[in-house]
């Protein structure tokens, strides 16, 4: 067996923020889930759908593995990443790592993990491994799916090999950070800024503060969307609440890393900032719900109501990210 020795196996609220946090707490730099999220300008919105797909997506964050990205830059972290073809391969990467002593992070479908509670297909999946014996890896996920972990090589193989959206060819990746770390807390203002920059100016409307406005259009539409509105319309309420995005589409943890910062810098912006955040928050759960009723009930009232409420939102989160846009050092 080899178990990486000293390993804080502590699972949070969304799955790419919970393996940063296990890597950067053994390189001895503990940051909460929401400081991590925020400094990897985390927050986003995609509405997504295609022929090919048998429901809309709701996104409310950056593509998988963006953060991590953008953190390692902004905190010059050694981000050494691997891919490849070959299993083979792709288990010598991780197991010469855990061998060494380094926790390494893995990008994977979820489906195939054995613990997994929701067996949908999810390739931007993202847990930490700390150690491994004959049969079984040992993992941490999100609080959700029960923080240290555990699944079969097999499954794990599996998970990593798997194609499809989202997916990477088995990725994965260790974090090293320097003897001089940059201080997190010079780094949230243009984590801040590039991240309100991209939300106000998408390059397609299916992205920032135009996707939420085209989403309160389209939502309006999903009774006849769903080929089972009582099965898929509650489905992607739950995820917009319970999929590993702290509630709210992310908005929760936006909101939580904001008012981090306001206790950090003085800045009216920041606090605009934070004060709609609050309150965009609470409104995306209120959609969500409206979504839930109008698929159980199979009334369209819910859904024009839940379209209203997205268009206010998008109108919301444009004035928030228009303010934090102004923030200056």
């Amino acid at each position: 067996m080899t178990m990486v020795a000293g390993v804080d196996a502590r699972g949070t609220k969304h799955c790419e923020t919970t393996a940063l946090g296990v890597l950067l707490r053994h390189q001895g730099v503990d940051l909460s889930e929401p400081m991590l999220f925020g400094l990897g300008s985390g927050l986003s919105f995609i509405y997504w759908d295609s022929k090919h797909m048998g429901f809309p997506f709701l996104g409310g964050r950056s593509k998988p593995f963006e953060l991590t990205r953008n953190l390692a830059d902004r905190l010059e972290l050694e981000l050494l990443v691997q891919e490849t073809t070959s299993p083979r391969k792709a288990w010598h990467n991780v197991s010469a790592s855990l061998d060494a002593g380094h926790p390494v992070g893995l990008q994977l479908d979820s489906h195939y993990l054995d613990y997994f509670g929701s067996k949908v297909h999810f390739g931007g999946h993202i847990v930490a491994m700390y150690g491994y014996d004959d049969h079984q890896a040992h993992l941490v996920d999100t609080d959700q799916q029960g923080g240290a972990v555990s699944t079969s090589l097999t499954s794990l193989a599996r998970a990593r090999a798997a194609r499809g959206p989202m997916a990477a060819k088995h990725r994965s990746f260790t974090l090293t950070a320097p003897t001089d770390l940059p201080s997190p807390q010079d780094q949230i203002i243009p984590a801040i800024t590039a991240c309100a920059d991209a939300f106000l100016h998408p390059p397609i409307a299916n992205l920032g503060h135009r996707g939420i406005e085209k989403a309160g259009r389209l939502v309006r539409t999903w009774l006849q969307r769903a080929d089972v509105p009582q099965r898929d319309l509650p489905q992607a309420a739950l995820l917009m609440e319970k999929g590993g995005t702290g509630g709210a589409l992310f908005r929760n943890r936006y909101r939580d890393f904001l008012g981090e910062c306001a206790d950090l810098l003085d800045s009216r912006h920041l606090r605009t900032g934070h004060t709609l955040y609050t309150e965009a928050a609470t409104l995306w759960t209120e959609a969500a719900e409206l979504i839930r009723q109008a698929g159980e009930s199979g009334e369209t009232r819910f859904l024009m109501q839940a379209g209203t409420v997205l268009g206010d939102l998008s109108r919301m989160e444009r004035a928030a990210m228009q303010a934090l846009s102004c923030i200056e050092a």
